[in-house]
């Protein structure tokens, strides 16, 4: 029995593709990435690039990224990830980075995946998500991208750091005190990244309500605070955009996110918004995600079944014409 339910892992967590480590230089830096290749026999591919969300992520991000890489592979397209600065032993230390730090960083693996034979230059796409909405454009304003796959992007750090409280106050049921005080504390917060206080003076002000906060952390927010994605999203204009939103989504306000992508994308035509109303933030089905138990016995014996129904399928049929805009569901 033990024997069955281990090959019964292995073999949901085999992947129809090829993994290979590769490093990048960039900065005095080594990048360590994965590139994940189709197995179609082909020796030329096209290639997404793969932009993090916030938090220490390795090039997979804990094999999450992996169920994507085979629809992609699928397509006929490479995908390539690489370990955030300081994680999984890579140098530096991702929380010193700026948005414009990471756009440069992603501009740097393209312009390397380029200089490879089995890379594809004029297919090359890139993929993020959350926290990398600020950096897509960014980079496509760097250097000519085939494609964009937006997954739960934010446009204003401010505004959505204040509906993800709300967001999660709501979520808790929580009394009108309480949503208060916490108001006020986040309150506080901006006005203490406002006249660029420092880490020592943000642990005075909050005393026991510094909630773990870290310097490096302070550091990393303080950096970033004020990025908006709504001017630098005209980089995007006329590229393919594939906007994808969820319906559970507790971190992001995914109303205002579509309505910004439209009002500056959708003249050109090329913007599609895939909406998936069983997801979560990260695209998750909701009913897996609100539990610890299914999300870690789903991810060992059917790892594709985590993601919204839909979902990987939605960005395989994208790959195939990037160039068509929709606005369906």
């Amino acid at each position: 029995m033990t024997a069955s339910l281990v090959g019964v892992v292995l073999w949901q967590n085999s992947y129809n593709m090829d993994e290979q480590r590769v490093s990048i230089r960039h900065g005095g830096h080594t990048l360590n990435g994965v590139l994940a290749t189709p197995k179609d026999g082909r020796k030329h591919h096209g290639l997404i690039v793969y932009v993090h969300g916030d938090g220490p992520i390795d090039a997979t991000s804990d094999d999450f990224y992996k169920p994507m890489w085979e629809a992609n592979a699928k397509a006929g397209y490479a995908s390539l990830s690489w370990d955030k600065p300081g994680v999984a032993g890579a140098s530096g230390n991702w929380l010193d980075q700026s948005m414009d730090d990471r756009a440069n960083e992603a501009a740097a693996a393209i312009a390397w995946a380029r200089a490879r034979p089995d890379i594809d230059g004029d297919r090359i796409g890139l993929w993020g998500a959350s926290q990398a909405g600020w950096i897509l454009p960014k980079v496509a304003a760097k250097t000519p991208v085939r494609f964009v796959i937006a997954v739960s992007p934010a446009i204003n750090w401010l505004q959505q750091g204040r509906y993800n409280l709300l967001a999660e106050l709501r979520a808790d049921d929580a009394s009108a005190a309480r949503t208060k005080a916490a108001i006020a504390k986040s309150d506080t917060t901006r006005r203490l990244l406002k006249r660029h206080a420092t880490f020592e003076e943000y642990v005075t002000a909050m005393g026991d309500e510094a909630d773990g906060m870290t310097a490096d952390r302070w550091n990393f927010i303080s950096k970033n605070y004020t990025a908006d994605a709504t001017q630098d999203l005209r980089a995007l204009r006329g590229i393919p955009v594939l906007l994808t939103l969820a319906g559970h989504d507790m971190n992001v306000d995914t109303a205002d996110t579509e309505r910004t992508y439209r009002k500056v994308l959708d003249a050109g035509g090329a913007l599609t918004v895939k909406r998936y109303p069983d997801a979560t933030h990260s695209m998750l089905k909701q009913s897996i995600e609100q539990s610890d138990l299914k999300t870690t016995f789903t991810a060992l014996f059917s790892p594709r079944s985590l993601f919204a129904n839909g979902f990987l399928e939605g960005q395989r049929q994208f790959l195939k014409n990037p160039g068509r805009g929709s606005n369906g569901t």
